[in-house]
């Protein structure tokens, strides 16, 4: 990109209740994978940002962790990361799921909305499995309750109408120079994006039976003369009976967990990946401020 041209430059945060799909939302927008997407709620903790092209526009996209009712520390740490990757934004997606709704997270969020001044936008996700009459409804109630300058019905899955909404949103960019150069498309270290595409392989295959408090840290990563790269991480759990639940039957669990991060690390890292994992039990991992840092979030008290 010529930048003595004219070019536009913006900041767009994308918040909402937790397994809104914003993580499909801002990968479908940057056009490849840079936030891992779980079925499990509250899957984001940090604000990644993903990086998004429009002719001359480069949108800085913060993907948020899912605003809810924080009680424990880490709760407390994500929902400050969310509030903060919303601050000074130029534009502001708020994302809904219109089947599920949260009623309970997604009112307050309304609440704190309408006080704040940046230019909000409404993204009703998932209409592909949602009724188109009370998608309808639900767009006109959500508008009278925060001051919303357009509503866009996507599917982040599916792809539909993201084009459209990502063409509206370049329009509203600002014009400046671009922060990131062009071939970037996230501004996570791959020590932290490897970590992710780990935990990401945790809850997809490990489902309900391994409570949302794990995390995985990043202990080396080490560029090898051959080209390739060796990844050394710890992952983390609070008691036994969970370490042996990833462990699975004669290692069987972990070593699944490994090969499918590798593989999908190999593709996004376009180079040979050696992957080595182990199982730690730390019952109060999630009072480390150590950890907190590793996993890229601010010690909230």
């Amino acid at each position: 990109m010529n930048q003595t041209a004219s070019t536009h430059c913006g900041v767009v945060a994308v918040i909402g209740a937790p397994n809104a799909g914003k993580s499909t939302l801002v990968n479908a927008l940057v056009g490849q994978k840079v936030a891992i997407v779980s079925s499990k709620a509250q899957t984001t903790r940090a604000r990644l940002m993903g990086i998004a092209l429009q002719g001359d526009v480069q949108m800085i996209l913060v993907d948020t962790p899912g605003i809810f009712a924080p009680k424990r520390r880490l709760d407390r740490a994500m929902v400050s990361a969310a509030w903060e990757g919303a601050e000074a934004a130029d534009a502001v997606l708020v994302v809904v799921d219109p089947v599920k709704q949260r009623r309970h997270e997604l009112e307050p969020l309304l609440e704190a909305l309408a006080q704040r001044h940046e230019r909000k936008i409404l993204v009703l996700n998932k209409v592909d499995v949602a009724k188109k009459e009370p998608l309808l409804a639900l767009a006109q109630e959500l508008t009278a309750k925060a001051e919303f300058a357009e509503v866009f019905f996507v599917s982040a899955l599916t792809g539909d109408g993201v084009a459209e909404m990502k063409a509206s949103l370049a329009s509203a960019m600002p014009e400046g120079p671009w922060h990131y150069p062009e071939d970037q498309v996230s501004d996570a270290s791959e020590r932290l994006l490897a970590t992710e595409i780990t935990r990401e392989q945790l809850y997809r295959q490990l489902h309900e039976e391994l409570p949302y408090d794990s995390a995985v840290r990043p202990e080396s990563y080490t560029q090898r003369k051959d080209g390739s790269v060796e990844i050394h991480q710890q992952i983390v759990v609070t008691r036994d009976n969970q370490r042996a639940i990833v462990l699975g039957k004669a290692g069987s669990r972990i070593k699944a967990i490994g090969e499918a991060a590798r593989k999908e690390l190999s593709e996004v890292l376009d180079q040979k990946v050696h992957l080595f994992l182990h199982v730690k039990v730390e019952e109060n991992w999630a009072d480390s401020r150590e950890i907190y840092e590793e996993i890229g979030l601010d010690w909230v008290r």
